[in-house]
């Protein structure tokens, strides 16, 4: 195969091809302890679906590339990885001194097996198996039939059907860890419950509903710029308090070393209207707070001709309609960036599509022009939403009914609430797209056409011959300035046919206490806990 990009960080390298990393003796006990209100339904990354899940996955296993705190794909288990002229064929390179987590199916109780290329084959393959049923299937639509081969055992080999600009930074998902056959086929559907991956943390304990506790890997692979073997942490613990009240109120007890994003329960507590620290917690937590790769968005259902929301001036009307700048101040403590731009959200290249602001006025004519003076004939709209979101909706309902549009708020339990929308049986709904992978392409593969759900996640079954043609070129565009000059038009003559109300840009905010060190992220809210460092707790 002939080489056109050999991609090896010499950063990467010195910290992830280290050898005969040191272990030192009497480091004491750091437990990092967070709690995880959603729950823990499976430690099997093919299952690997929400953010929850991924945060214990990604403790316990690796895959062949990582994302950075930039977003920038890494070495992992790949050292280095070759891409073809065409763009069909990877070619990975694989370190030869991972080993999976240690398991009496390897021999002994303590025996472990080094990772081979044969396992990714075997792990890829299993993703894409139908007896699996595997939700992340869809991140391999672009392979070609046995597009993976183990070309010897530090090398694997996938081929794809057509170009894909974005597949190496899905490598970086969750779904794509490696996992040991001997295991998974021993243990079958319970799997889920003994998992064996080759990551910085492994399983000691798990109650469902109850505790999971994690025990640092001591065979890990990777080891700090100083030569020392991560993590450095010797376990973590995650409790599953459903009531936030109550997990804010253990984590400001100092009970809890983490706490993850904003609930309304404690936000004028913890946060005075402007986003700051209240004064009374400057000196007992720390904030820290990153642009995250979530935009949240109002859908119209663009296939029902006879619904007034059919007329593009009516959707744009509604756009114009309510001030998202007050509706951040007020209602988010201004956590987040209001919806003033495209679907794409700010930090991906493509972003920046001047988008709809507050201008009643405009509304006002285009309600006009389509027939409905001051909303008069307007029929009631009705707009879906679960009921987290229902200060949000109640906002623009308000802000709406100034300018004459009614609007009847529907509010539905999340689960009926996502079946409704993949069956398209909601006129108006409220949802939200946090990336998969850091490229643009996700976010606007919500209006490609062919990807009309149930069976895609274009909600709102918007379609655009143009948009299409753009969309399928981008897709297999190698250049990235091109690439994101498509992306710009892409969302673009989304912005202008108006299937969706951009309501904000969310934002991570990430709480820990005095005395925890070393936590990383990125804007898709990962959890790296290698290199976090917290007091020592008492054995």
């Amino acid at each position: 195969m002939s080489r056109i990009l050999r991609i090896v960080s010499i950063l990467q390298l010195s910290l992830l091809l280290a050898v005969g990393c040191n272990v030192p003796d009497n480091r004491g006990r750091m437990i990092f302890r967070y709690n995880e209100s959603a729950g823990i339904t499976t430690l099997d990354p093919a299952f690997s679906k929400d953010q929850s899940l991924n945060w214990a996955c990604s403790q316990l296993y690796d895959g062949l590339v990582e994302l950075d705190s930039n977003l920038e794909v890494c070495p992992a288990i790949a050292r280095s990885w070759d891409i073809s002229p065409d763009g069909l064929q990877y070619r990975f390179h694989l370190r030869t001194d991972v080993q999976f987590h240690p398991s009496p199916l390897f021999g002994t109780p303590d025996s472990t097996r080094t990772v081979v290329a044969q396992d990714f084959v075997y792990s890829f393959n299993r993703i894409l198996d139908p007896a699996v049923a595997s939700p992340g299937l869809w991140i391999f639509s672009e392979v070609a039939e046995n597009g993976f081969e183990a070309i010897d055992d530090s090398t694997l080999l996938i081929r794809l059907r057509r170009p894909f600009a974005p597949f190496l930074s899905m490598l970086g998902m969750q779904y794509c860890s490696v996992v040991p056959h001997e295991v998974v086929e021993h243990y079958g559907a319970d799997y889920r419950r003994h998992p064996c991956g080759t990551g910085p943390f492994k399983l000691q304990l798990w109650k469902e509903g109850v505790k999971l506790v994690l025990r640092r890997n001591d065979n890990y692979y990777q080891c700090d710029s100083a030569g020392q073997r991560l993590p450095y942490l010797d376990a973590v613990a995650v409790t599953f308090i459903v009531d936030k009240q109550t997990a804010f109120l253990e984590f400001i007890k100092g009970n809890l070393d983490f706490m993850n994003s904003l609930d309304a329960s404690y936000k004028d507590e913890l946060l005075t209207p402007t986003g700051e620290l209240n004064a009374k917690y400057r000196d007992k937590v720390v904030m820290v707070s990153t642009p995250f790769l979530n935009t949240e968005y109002l859908g119209f259902n663009m296939s029902d001709a006879n619904s007034p929301l059919a007329d593009r001036r009516v959707r744009q009307a509604i756009n114009y309609g309510f001030d998202r700048v007050k509706m951040m101040k007020y209602l988010r403590n201004n956590i987040g960036q209001p919806g003033l731009y495209g679907m794409v959200p700010v930090g991906l290249p493509g972003s920046g599509v001047k988008g709809f602001e507050y201008n009643p006025a405009k509304a006002a004519k285009l309600l006009a022009e389509a027939g409905y003076p001051d909303g008069k004939g307007l029929p009631e709209l009705k707009l879906a939403t679960p009921a987290s979101y229902l200060d949000l909706c109640k906002y623009i309902q308000q802000q709406l009914g100034l300018i004459g549009i009614e609007v009847k708020i529907d509010v539905n339990p999340p689960a009926a609430m996502r079946e409704m929308m993949a069956q398209n049986k909601l006129e108006w709904f409220r949802g939200s797209w946090i990336a998969d992978y850091p490229d643009a392409e996700n976010y606007l593969s919500l209006f490609n056409s062919a990807n009309f759900c149930p069976n895609g996640p274009n909600y709102t079954h918007f379609k655009s011959a143009e948009f299409n043609r753009l969309y399928n070129k981008a897709k297999a565009e190698p250049d990235v300035t091109t690439r994101t000059k498509m992306y710009r038009e892409m969302d673009s003559l989304v912005i202008a046919q108006a299937p969706v109300v951009v309501l904000y840009y969310d934002q991570i905010l990430h709480f820990t206490h005095p005395g925890t060190d070393g936590l990383r992220s990125n804007a898709m809210n990962a959890l790296d806990l290698r290199h976090v460092k917290v007091p020592l707790r008492n054995r």
